[in-house]
Order: C-alpha cells, then sequence, then structure tokens
C-alpha cells in the first residue's frame, strides 16, 4: 500500500503540478478561452492512461501462470528503468520547466489554438499516467493488488489537493525537496523492483540463480504477511533471495544512489499567489 501511495502522490503531483503551469500561463497570456481545451486534454489524458492500466493488467492475467511470471518480471526490470530515468529527469528539467511551458503556452495563445494547448496538457499528463500505470502494474504485481489498489487511491487525492492548493496559493511547499525526498525512497523501491523482476525471470528459467536461497527468514518475518509483507512493499524484502537478486538489489541501490545523492545544484517548484513558478534556490530573475 505504501510503495503504490508514493507512487501515484509523486506521479500524480508531477501531473498537477504541470496542469497548473499550464493553466497560470494561460491566464497570464489572457486566454482564458482556452482552459476548457487544458481539461480536454487532461481528461483525454486521464482516460487514455486508465484504459491502458486495464488493458495491460487484464492482457498479462489472461497468460499461462508461467509465462505471465515472465512478462512481470520484464514489466518491473521496465519499470525499474523508468523511474529512475524519470527521477533524474525531474531533478534536471524542475529548474526550465515553468519558463518552457509559458513560452509554449504564449505561442499557442497568440495563434488562438486551442488545440495546442489541449495537446501540451494531454501530452505531459499522458506522459505522466503511463509511467503510473507501468509503475503500479509492476508494484502490485510484487506486493499484492488490494492494500496496493487503496494506497494508490489515496496517492492520487492526496496529489489533487496538494496541486490544486499550491495552484491556488493557499499554500507552499519547497519541491525540490519533496521530489529529493520521494526520489530517494523511489530509488529504494526501484531497487526491490529490481530484485523481483529478476526473481520472477529466474523462476521462469531466463536467469540464473547461482545461489537459489542465500538465506531463509520467512520462518522469522514472512514476506507474505504482516510487517514482512509491508517491508516487501517497502523495501522490496525478501525472506529467500538467490544470490544474483541480492547483488542486483544492492549493485542498483549503492550506485544509483551514490549518484542521486551527490551534491548538485538545487533545484525544485513551488507555487506563488498568482500561480505555479519556479524556485531555484538561488535569486529569482527580474520579471
Amino acid at each position: 500500500m505504501v510503495s503504490s501511495f508514493l507512487i501515484t502522490l509523486r506521479e500524480g503531483l508531477e501531473a498537477a503540478l504541470i496542469v497548473g503551469l499550464v493553466l497560470a500561463a494561460v491566464r497570464k497570456a489572457g486566454a482564458q478561452r482556452m482552459v476548457r481545451s487544458v481539461w480536454y486534454g487532461v481528461g483525454a489524458a486521464v482516460g487514455l492512461s486508465l484504459a491502458a492500466g486495464l488493458g495491460f493488467g487484464l492482457t498479462v492475467g489472461s497468460l499461462p501462470d508461467d509465462v505471465g511470471e515472465a512478462v512481470e518480471g520484464a514489466a518491473s526490470l521496465a519499470a525499474v528503468g523508468v523511474l529512475t530515468f524519470m527521477i533524474f529527469w525531474m531533478r534536471r528539467q524542475a529548474r526550465y520547466m515553468a519558463a518552457e511551458i509559458d513560452a509554449k503556452v504564449s505561442a499557442a495563445a497568440g495563434l488562438g489554438s486551442g488545440w495546442a494547448v489541449g495537446l501540451l496538457a494531454f501530452a505531459a499528463v499522458l506522459r505522466e499516467g503511463l509511467e503510473t500505470a507501468l509503475f503500479l502494474f509492476a508494484a502490485l504485481t510484487s506486493t499484492g493488488t488490494a492494500a496496493g489498489a487503496g494506497g494508490a487511491v489515496l496517492g492520487l487525492v492526496g496529489a489533487v489537493a496538494v496541486g490544486y492548493a499550491l495552484y491556488r496559493g493557499s499554500i507552499r511547499l519547497d519541491l525540490g525537496k519533496f521530489f529529493w525526498a520521494t526520489g530517494a525512497l523511489l530509488l529504494v523501491l526501484g531497487a526491490g523492483l529490481l530484485a523481483y523482476g529478476i526473481h520472477e525471470l529466474q523462476e521462469f528459467g531466463l536467469l540464473p540463480a547461482v545461489v537459489e536461497h542465500l538465506w531463509d527468514t520467512n520462518g522469522i518475518l514472512n514476506e507474505k504477511v504482516g510487517w514482512g509483507a509491508l517491508l516487501k512493499g517497502l523495501v522490496g524484502y525478501n525472506g529467500d533471495p538467490s544470490l544474483v537478486e541480492v547483488a542486483a538489489y544492492w549493485a542498483y541501490l549503492l550506485s544509483v544512489g551514490f549518484l542521486f545523492l551527490r551534491p548538485a545544484r538545487s533545484v525544485g517548484l513551488t507555487s506563488g499567489t498568482s500561480g505555479v513558478e519556479r524556485v531555484t534556490g538561488e535569486e529569482p530573475a527580474a520579471r
């Protein structure tokens, strides 16, 4: 539940921020007539993302068990790759996102093109939605669907609420620190997904185990119930992992964690009283 909550909160807030930036730019450009186009684009992206996630789940669920394991393993590895790229991409691009969106919306408003603004919102939200569908599929197959689905809904509700409050200027949030903290937690989740993906491919026979069970602590802390299930969702706990799973988990966590935690220029986004604006840790440029 916690892992799915974190995924949808993070991804949902990114989408909400982008929509807020688009709406703020539309208002700044004096093109209020285009607001409807923005919401059309958002609605279409959300609908397509839900359909893609549902279709993916139903398709994999209808496969034979052994083939399903292979697909789930491959999906988990793909999710790790996209998750890692997304974390570092957001860290780099947050600095310039507001300015880029403002320029694109201004250009579209100058041409009177509501379709262009709607397409901008559609593309941005669809990207986040498809990423979320992939991450959730990987997370839910590794931890179970009941509690995880509830966590995903709570995360989306929280993201929408925070995003709206930021846009309206009722709260200020250091999103640079928020994305850093959630990024660090998602890297731990990514390490767990990597180990789970490897485990599924080993079950299918595509990868060797080398040592099938490096240890077995399920008699003490069962990975399928109680605290064991919670730790599995949070940090990828496995009561009887193979040598390859353990090696991959720590190799990912240490190498990617080092790159993520090394000092970098602080970047982030926050909201001002007139909408969502850029904060870089430096003095804002004169407007």
